[in-house]
């Protein structure tokens, strides 16, 4: 099968994406060939780009994709031709058709389309991660969400929501506030807001947030640690802002005693077990309608780069697809 792929064989901006068509061999032992029906953008990637996730060069783009298999390999006895599957985690989603090791793979219920698990399954995966293992809250406590009108922010207020936690979302404009007021925030407040921390702080009685589930990262540490009750949890899952840096372990005690966590979903889905307990609730939780998964903005795939420049820009809501 011939594919169009996206690849870098240097880091920096978004111009570094450079295009190639290649013809893919035969899947081999433990693999599959899958055409690609939508490719999911995620921060992840554009750390890929930049080289702050450093990876082997050159480097095949792309960390999520879901599609149709078209071919199995040997000792592939799990999937078959036909099947619907997404995946996570594995470089080289920004193409047409791809080969990837069946034990990547998640097979898609009937009730969930390739364009929905394309969107959803890392956000959704790291949502149910930070939301049910990492750091959970008990119903009626209180979470801050900054970014709440992004891709994992949305779906992390609809699934806190459901939890019985009362949520505080961020947002990074007047347009993005009911965006997140809608996804079930009980109160919602700009990021930049010079009393944002006073306004946390009055909301939730004087007493701050259980937990800080924060994807921002360093433009929004110092808020998120100030906006914390005693002994409550930051977990910072992103850097989408920029690494957190040079954290003085004083601060956690000035603060309250506070606990950090520095989570990625791959540490939770990495057992086959909790793999399959994962994404078995992800797609409860969706086909519930508990949670409804926003697909912001598509792009054709070779417009890879504008949807970095997007959404580093802080200009894309919710989910973005890239669409061979």
């Amino acid at each position: 099968m011939r594919a169009t792929q996206a690849f870098i064989t240097r880091t920096g901006g978004p111009e570094v994406i450079e295009w190639r068509d290649v013809d893919l061999p035969a899947p081999g032992s433990g693999e599959v060939l899958l055409r690609h029906e939508a490719s999911g953008l995620n921060f992840i990637d554009t750390y890929h780009r930049s080289g702050l996730y450093a990876l082997p060069l050159p480097l095949l783009l792309g960390s999520e994709g879901a599609g149709v298999i078209e071919a199995t390999g040997p000792g592939v006895d799990d999937f078959k031709a036909g099947d619907r599957v997404v995946y996570t985690g594995h470089s080289g989603s920004y193409s047409t058709a791809r080969i990837v090791r069946a034990d990547a793979l998640y097979l898609l219920p009937d009730s969930i389309d390739c364009r929905t698990a394309a969107a959803a399954m890392m956000k959704a995966g790291t949502t149910e991660m930070l939301a049910e293992r990492c750091a959970p809250v008990a119903p009626g406590g209180w979470a801050l969400v900054p970014a709440a009108a992004g891709g994992v922010g949305l779906i992390l207020v609809q699934w806190l929501k459901a939890r019985g936690v009362r949520v505080i979302g961020t947002v990074g404009s007047q347009a993005k506030l009911p965006l997140a007021q809608e996804a079930g925030a009980e109160a919602v407040f700009l990021s930049d807001d010079p009393e944002l921390v006073a306004k946390v702080r009055e909301t939730t009685g004087g007493s701050g947030v259980n937990v800080a589930y924060d994807g921002v990262g360093a433009a929004s540490w110092e808020s998120s640690l100030k906006s914390m009750a005693r002994r409550g949890t930051l977990v910072s899952f992103g850097n989408a802002s920029g690494p957190v840096t040079g954290v003085a372990l004083g601060s956690l005690q000035q603060q309250g005693s506070i606990y950090v966590t520095r989570p990625t979903m791959v540490d939770y889905y990495r057992d086959p077990a909790e793999r399959a307990a994962g994404a078995a609730r992800v797609w409860e939780m969706i086909g519930s309608g508990k949670v409804k998964i926003t697909i912001g903005q598509t792009y054709p795939l070779r417009d890879a780069a504008k949807a970095h420049a997007e959404l580093e820009a802080r200009r894309t809501t919710g989910s973005t697809l890239l669409l061979p």
